[in-house]
């Protein structure tokens, strides 16, 4: 949440700072990025042995709103937020990213017409600091 607040190029887009939430405000201004839902399981093959239980796989997902009239909005939002965290390095406090890549996107009308929402899920594998 911190690298995408922080990221310059999401606050053409998103304002300043960038509306990326993990729980939206009653009244949004729209667009805006909301976390989603995080899924982790442990991840093994880390450690020579193969058997690294403390290390973690977890898909995450952003959500983008839009009400711009069109899918070009949410889709310009989609591509910087990928822009900002795919195969990035982003600091952890005790625990090392092995790797961030951004595996699934999707733009499309909700059922609310008005409403555009973009999809963006991300896959971590992190490890704890020894």
């Amino acid at each position: 949440m911190a690298a995408l607040r922080a990221a310059p190029t999401l606050t053409p887009l998103l304002g300043t700072p960038p509306r990326v939430y993990d729980e939206p405000p009653l009244d949004p201004i729209y667009p805006y990025a909301t976390l989603g839902r995080i899924e982790a399981r442990p991840y093994g093959g880390l450690a020579p042995n193969g058997n690294d239980a403390s290390a973690l796989e977890q898909q995450v997902t952003l959500s983008v709103l839009s009400q711009f009239g069109g899918l070009e909005e949410a889709k310009a939002v989609v591509a910087a937020l990928r822009g900002v965290l795919h195969d990035q390095p982003l600091p952890l406090t005790d625990h090392r990213l092995v790797n961030l890549r951004v595996v699934f996107v999707d733009v499309f009308r909700a059922a609310e017409w008005r409403l555009i929402l973009g999809v963006v899920r991300l896959r971590a594998v992190t490890e704890p600091l020894v």
